[in-house]
């Protein structure tokens, strides 16, 4: 906690005082950011600091692995589906891109198959990614491709499940048909710094 406060005390007395005037704007108009990122919670993978945005330029959301589920409406508790339905409906965002990174260890326990003690919530959490995986397994070219390997192209893998899931949406779908939205994906490479668009 102590690191933390101090964080903020730096904060307080640089970023903030350099951009009070951003913040008076924020408070009073409210926000809208063009673009909403979903990304993984991992402690590298910083989009604000990737992208190099001020506060109210992107609308983020963190869960493990940078996953989206698909569209279902019931009584069970959706963190990044009301954070979607929000950033679309509310603030009209025009972008959305999943992003992805090198070395994700949600990925990895995917990879290492369920029931391999990962808690109470992250195997079920990750069998949104099972397909991902699956493709992975199947593919004669990863075979014999190392563990990393095939946990990178899993990364890539999980990205294209979750785009495809966006679409589930049928206020995402209406958008992305009338040009409205967009969607994209990359992958941050933690080591290199490197930033590379999925197809």
């Amino acid at each position: 906690m102590k690191t933390l406060l101090e964080g903020y005390e730096r904060f307080r007395t640089g970023y903030w005082k350099a951009h009070k005037e951003l913040y008076s704007a924020l408070a009073r108009d409210g926000q809208s950011p063009p673009a909403m990122v979903i990304a993984c919670s991992d402690s590298r993978v910083a989009p604000e600091a990737i992208f190099d945005c001020a506060p109210g330029e992107i609308f983020v959301v963190r869960n493990v692995s940078a996953l989206v589920p698909a569209y279902e409406p019931d009584t069970h508790k959706h963190g990044t589906s009301a954070a979607l339905e929000f950033a679309v409906n509310a603030l009209n965002v025009r972008t959305i891109l999943v992003l992805g990174h090198s070395k994700c260890g949600g990925i990895a326990a995917l990879m290492k198959g369920p029931g391999q003690g990962h808690g109470d919530f992250i195997d079920r959490w990750m069998e949104i990614a099972a397909p991902a995986r699956q493709r992975v397994c199947d593919s004669p070219e990863l075979a014999t491709a190392s563990f990393a390997d095939q946990c990178a192209a899993c990364v890539r893998e999980a990205l294209h499940e979750s785009l495809a899931n966006l679409r589930t949406f049928p206020w995402i779908a209406e958008r992305v048909a009338q040009g409205r939205l967009e969607l994209a994906a990359t992958v941050f490479d933690v080591e290199t710094g490197m930033l590379e668009p999925v197809e």
